[in-house]
């Protein structure tokens, strides 16, 4: 069972990840799915109807405006890295905090690795799914790395200047 790590702590994982190219008659009524965007388009409907837990993730290139009006639906939205040097999720991750107001878990999902955590929760992520190969513990005290932040951000919208 992977362990991912969600508010500041290491848990085992309970939702299921859905691939891009997974079936909708695959899924049963009551496990909690992370189903991939193209499936929430073709059949929000019905998953909204669904008994289990309801999140949906979005690549890098696609747009978070498509799900804006629904993130009430979504206990969870995951955001992929397909590479650690592709940062388009960070800026969906701060419009889906500042612009649109979702509330529930932001998880950061793909090529996720322990120097990125830091910026991440600064841009409103509290869970995250480390790649494979690293290490979930050492990862969580990436959290740890700096003590003050001079610019604003979604977890500290007022920058430093200001807060004293």
């Amino acid at each position: 069972m992977q362990r991912i790590i969600k508010n500041n702590q290491i848990v085992d994982e309970t939702w299921h990840l859905l691939p891009k190219d997974t079936s909708f008659d695959e899924l049963t009524n009551c496990d909690d799915y992370i189903v991939p965007l193209q499936m929430w388009r073709d059949h929000a409907h019905v998953l909204k109807a669904r008994d289990g837990g309801l999140g949906v993730w979005l690549d890098s290139d696609q747009e978070v405006e498509e799900i804006g009006d629904d993130v009430q639906h979504f206990q969870v939205i995951a955001l992929n890295f397909p590479a650690f040097t592709d940062g388009r999720s960070y800026s969906n991750a701060r419009l889906l905090r500042d612009r649109y107001g979702y509330k529930g878990e932001l998880r950061a999902i793909g090529d996720v690795l322990r120097d990125q955590l830091f910026f991440m929760a600064r841009c409103g992520f509290d869970a995250f799914a480390i790649r494979a190969d690293k290490d979930p513990e050492d990862a969580l005290q990436s959290l740890k790395d700096f003590s003050v932040t001079y610019q604003g951000a979604t977890d500290e919208p007022l920058p430093l200047f200001r807060r004293r």
